[in-house]
């Protein structure tokens, strides 16, 4: 009988949990804020979530199955994911067109392209996001406010979000003066403008907890990011408060905790080590504050993932010690 070797992508570490289990946890921890979304932002939410989800499995099947040769593989749940969290960084007004389009991107280019799961170099609903950021810049940045706030029984009142306040105000007294902020309750609880990922803090959180549960991350990531931005934005803070908001603005507002917990988290595009992963944590919170107080763009954090995930295997080959290996 022949024997045969198999290789695979990395990285290569022995768990009970297979691919499909791994993901079926990530979206139930996504479904709180999946919810709490349609409740906030109503049809437009629902209609653009799943056009992303469904149109990712169709581009993933479609790519394997007649470009790639190769045997789909849908059934893995990762392209669902991939879908959600697509339709967590785009506003709930985005057309159907841009969304279609955004996904093709992430399954098609941010996947696809570097031989599918597992080999991928950057988060594929992050390319996506960063993208239709670029190529339809006005489409992607009009936020509906919430239905219940608004009045409205569907997202058709637009707004900036809290950071696009502050950036456009210049300080965080002007933006105070506008009496456009939201207020901590709120941001709390998610009835601000923004993407369905940025909505609500508590509902993310308790997604977080449950994959925290599940093992299938660890606070190394999610933890050094977001210390990092609160002390580095605390620091300005302090400095001058007139100016700068302090780090439970930072926290709450934006997709910081979409991002620290659910992107940059990601298995295949972060550091497999506990130390690489506080480098590249301390790595995306030091990017997304700079960004978000000195940068031309509001929110920072899509562009720090996709930065560090640049640096993963730098990253990977600096925090292990290679075995065999003999200082001279």
């Amino acid at each position: 009988m022949d024997k045969k070797f198999i290789i695979s992508g990395s990285p290569h570490i022995y768990a009970k949990d297979n691919v499909q289990r791994i993901m079926l946890d990530v979206v139930i921890a996504l479904i709180p804020a999946t919810l709490g979304a349609f409740y906030f932002f109503g049809l437009g939410a629902v209609r653009v979530f799943f056009v992303s989800v469904v149109t990712c499995l169709i581009f993933e099947y479609l790519i394997q199955k007649f470009l790639l040769k190769q045997k789909p593989t849908i059934n893995d749940l990762s392209a669902i994911v991939t879908g959600m969290l697509l339709a967590f960084n785009v506003p709930s007004n985005l057309p159907t067109w841009v969304v279609i389009i955004g996904s093709l991107i992430a399954i098609g280019i941010g996947k696809m392209v570097f031989g599918g799961l597992g080999q991928n170099l950057f988060n594929p609903a992050l390319v996506a996001r960063v993208f239709l950021l670029i190529s339809f810049p006005v489409y992607m940045t009009s936020w509906p406010k919430p239905i219940a706030s608004a009045g409205q029984l569907s997202d058709v009142v637009t707004g900036p979000t809290p950071l696009g306040i502050l950036k456009e105000s210049g300080s965080i007294s002007a933006a105070s003066q506008t009496g456009e902020l939201p207020s901590y309750v709120d941001m709390m609880l998610g009835n601000m403008g923004g993407s369905m990922g940025e909505v609500s803090a508590i509902l993310l959180l308790i997604g977080a907890i449950y994959l925290l549960y599940r093992k299938v991350i660890t606070l190394h990531i999610p933890l050094s990011y977001i210390l990092t931005v609160i002390i580095f934005t605390g620091i300005f803070w302090l400095i001058d408060p007139t100016k700068y908001a302090d780090p439970l603005f930072h926290l709450l507002t934006g997709g910081l905790i979409l991002g620290a917990f659910f992107m940059a988290t990601d298995m295949v595009t972060s550091p497999t080590s506990y130390r690489g992963q506080i480098i590249f944590g301390i790595g995306c919170g030091v990017l997304t504050a700079l960004i978000r107080l000195f940068g031309a763009y509001p929110e920072g954090v899509s562009f720090s993932i996709l930065i560090m995930n640049a640096f993963v295997p730098l990253i990977d080959r600096i925090s292990y010690k290679h075995f065999g290996e003999v200082k001279a």
